[in-house]
């Protein structure tokens, strides 16, 4: 029983992320979104802003972090999760290691420039000063979709 309350609450949050990843979608971002939660309360919410800032560090997970950061007047994310739709590429996994985030919630994994277990796994491989958790394959299917239909409908763009 426990544990079907977990996955709902996984589930709830990992929506909240896509809800992100909705609108960077319709902003012709790439359509990731991040949410940071705090005690059983989203925090923070975010989703990539790369193109429209011309900015290549504007990533979801990175936005979330600062966003969070500055409501809770610290650097310091320990009693933090993240549930991010795509897995987070190395910049990004370096920052949840460095914001000292405790557990990251991951939807669907990417295996050109994924660092939390598809090319690399700077969250577990290596020896840091802090280990942040993982937990892979939440609402894998929708995450997937999104990315797959915003790609394809940008080659068919391209095409045109």
């Amino acid at each position: 029983m426990k544990k079907d309350i977990i996955i709902e609450k996984s589930e709830y949050y990992m929506r909240q992320a896509l809800v992100q990843a909705e609108i960077a979608y319709k902003k012709l971002e790439v359509p990731v979104g991040a949410v940071i939660v705090k005690d059983g309360k989203i925090i923070s919410k975010a989703y990539n802003k790369k193109e429209y800032k011309n900015d290549t560090t504007n990533h979801a997970e990175i936005l979330a972090i600062r966003k969070a950061s500055k409501k809770l007047k610290s650097w310091r994310l320990s009693d933090c999760e993240m549930y991010v739709t795509l897995e987070p590429c190395s910049m990004c996994a370096g920052a949840l290691i460095q914001s000292r985030i405790s557990k990251v919630y991951i939807g669907a994994m990417d295996e050109k420039t994924g660092a939390c277990g598809s090319v690399l796994n700077l969250l577990a491989d290596y020896k840091f000063n802090h280990t942040v958790q993982i937990e892979k394959g939440i609402l894998k299917t929708e995450c997937e979709t999104l990315l797959k239909t915003f790609f394809r409908e940008l080659r068919e763009k391209k095409k045109k």
